[in-house]
């Protein structure tokens, strides 16, 4: 009779413990993917600077990387706890996707600037900014896995018994995007004669 009354007890705090781990497992991908977001964000200025630095550069593309990186910062998420509010995931993913496409144009449209991309300082934010994105698809596939486990987890039993009586919440995935969830791709041609930059406007 103890026995019986013990098993269940034993069930139910080792599948507790198990959503605890679980679920502390997820918020810690949650937090790799903002570090190398952040990472990202952090890297820009230093282009921006960079490329303004090119004579007659598009200061359309620069504003647009500009504003776009202050989108981002405007999408405050606790960077310790995974969002269990989709709607908020989805603005987040939204503004990073925009800050992704800005920063292609500008790697694209820098290929008319053969002297901006031969100098050192260029080619090495280039290399970082390229090494940050491949890691950005990398953490947010082990945040989506972290996530599946979880939430199936939370669907099974005796585990879904405890979800609303200890108040644990499914997560939402990162969903892919057209353009935002690669990283940017481009080629440059180093053998083609250099292109003649654009006369600058006058104001």
């Amino acid at each position: 009779m103890f026995l019986l009354i013990l098993l269940p007890g034993l069930t139910g705090c080792g599948s507790y413990n198990r959503l605890v781990t679980l679920e502390q497992n997820v918020n810690k991908k949650w937090a790799d993917v903002q570090s190398v977001y952040q990472r990202r964000a952090d890297l820009i200025p230093n282009l921006v600077q960079t490329v303004a630095g090119a004579a007659n550069f598009e200061k359309s593309t620069l504003t647009e990387v500009t504003n776009a990186r202050a989108s981002v910062g405007q999408v405050k998420l606790d960077s310790s706890k995974a969002p269990t509010d989709a709607a908020e995931l989805e603005k987040f993913q939204q503004a990073q996707g925009q800050l992704s496409t800005a920063l292609s144009r500008l790697l694209v449209v820098s290929e008319n600037y053969p002297q901006l991309r031969a100098t050192e300082a260029f080619q090495k934010l280039q290399t970082q900014l390229e090494g940050t994105e491949n890691r950005i698809s990398v953490e947010r596939n082990n945040f989506n896995a972290a996530v599946q486990e979880y939430n199936t987890a939370l669907e099974q039993f005796p585990t879904n018994m405890l979800n609303k009586m200890f108040g644990f919440k499914s997560r939402p995935f990162f969903t892919a995007q057209p353009g935002t969830d690669k990283a940017p791709e481009v080629k440059f041609d180093f053998n083609k004669p250099p292109a003649t930059p654009a006369p600058a406007t006058k104001p």
